[in-house]
């Protein structure tokens, strides 16, 4: 059973904080390593794949931000939930905007901490390998998403998107025509227990038409359904290709 066991880095200069992680991670079945600084951090997502990173924001040296572009910009996908001891808005959509999946914020509550990170392996899970065509790239009018390498091109031309940008395209691209409220794509996309408004969506939203569309105020991929939400278009025969 070890040998599947679900592998955690974890990134903390707190001694009490990396403690109490590994006891209650390990208690939960999971291979945990603890490193102490942002360079012991680096080297170790350079050295070794993991199945999630957990990162402190604040970190002496390289800073959790930087760890984080670093493991996106891999060819594989890594989930990553970044720590904090700050609370403000900034902090948190700075994480986000290089890719953090999730974040919390100092102090934290295990349990929900726990609950965040089963629900960081679901959402990775069914993206995963266990359905082959869920690793062939979905395409059409002028849209190309790389499931495997999570990377989109849009009229041929690369399009940086953060990693909720990512997941919010990628939930709409796999289900077109299918209309979505903004609590089903926080449950969806942003999965238990997050704290966000309805108006995360919108933002997300608007940012990523902002990326993919010619005209972002007269959007063809990602349509508003007045008074319910938002659905992807039609792209034909287009979709999960063959």
């Amino acid at each position: 059973m070890a040998d599947m066991a679900k592998h955690i880095l974890v990134v903390e200069d707190d001694v009490d904080i990396g403690r109490l992680l590994e006891i209650h991670l390990t208690d939960s079945e999971y291979a945990v390593d603890i490193v102490k600084t942002g360079n012991d951090g680096l080297q170790s997502v350079r050295s070794k794949k993991y199945d999630l990173v957990i990162l402190d924001l604040m970190l002496p040296g390289v800073d959790g931000l930087e760890i984080c572009r670093y493991i996106r910009s891999l060819p594989t996908y890594t989930p990553t939930l970044m720590l904090t001891a700050k609370s403000s808005e900034l902090d948190r959509v700075l994480g986000l905007e290089v890719g953090a999946d999730d974040y919390v914020t100092k102090p934290f509550s295990v349990r929900e901490l726990l609950a965040r990170i089963k629900a960081l392996f679901r959402r990775s899970e069914a993206f995963g390998d266990k359905t082959p065509d869920l690793q062939k790239p979905i395409r059409g009018e002028g849209l190309y998403i790389d499931i495997e390498k999570r990377k989109g091109l849009v009229r041929g031309h690369p399009v940086d998107l953060t990693a909720k940008e990512f997941d919010l395209l990628l939930q709409f691209a796999l289900h077109p025509g299918r209309v979505y409220t903004r609590s089903q794509l926080l449950d969806a996309v942003w999965g238990y227990g997050h704290d966000g408004y309805e108006h995360t969506v919108n933002s997300h939203i608007n940012r990523l038409r902002g990326k993919i569309e010619k005209d972002s105020a007269n959007p063809h991929f990602i349509l508003t359904v007045w008074g319910v939400g938002y659905k992807f278009c039609e792209i034909g025969t287009s979709g999960l290709q063959g």
